[in-house]
């Protein structure tokens, strides 16, 4: 099946909780409302004809005025993939985890809250993945504005071309 196919079918199940349809190529996706991400992700996985069995990625988007995160999802059995995305406040980005539906999305999760401020909620285990416990924000915010240091350890590097520019002095 044809993503748009999987797209159109998802919209005649969901109707107006499929927010948006996208049909740009090599990726048409569906907005779906962030409220419905749940229902949405378990009807994909288990509709015979869909059987999305793999949450392939799940990755977090910072455009200024929102936050989206955004799904992929494919079929072994039917070789066919769908993109969903969801559109999140920045000021309180917070959705439902989909780790009931894809074991997968636990980490993914975990990444997308440690370095964007997504709160999953009902995520079995919310907390940091790559960067420390103690950390204060999170550094793919467009907002974002790194400290000077972190445990007396400076952050600041020199650039290593400023150096090569130096030497042809």
């Amino acid at each position: 099946m044809e993503a748009l196919q999987i797209i159109e079918r998802v919209k005649s199940r969901f109707g107006d909780r499929v927010l948006e349809i996208s049909e740009k190529k090599p990726d048409p996706f569906a907005v779906i409302d962030p409220g419905a991400i749940v229902e949405v992700g378990r009807f994909m996985n288990q509709d015979p004809e869909l059987a999305m069995d793999c949450l392939s990625n799940q990755s977090g988007v910072d455009y200024k005025d929102r936050i989206e995160v955004v799904y992929h999802l494919f079929s072994y059995q039917h070789r066919h993939g769908a993109v969903l995305k969801v559109k999140l406040p920045r000021d309180n980005p917070s959705v439902a985890t989909l780790e009931g539906v894809w074991k997968s999305a636990n980490w993914m999760e975990r990444e997308i809250f440690d370095l964007l401020g997504v709160n999953f909620e009902g995520h079995s285990d919310m907390r940091r993945i790559l960067m420390p416990e103690d950390w204060i924000g999170h550094p793919l915010r467009k907002d974002f504005v790194e400290p000077a240091e972190y445990h007396g350890i400076s952050t600041v590097r020199e650039s290593p071309i400023v150096r090569l520019d130096t030497k042809k002095k």
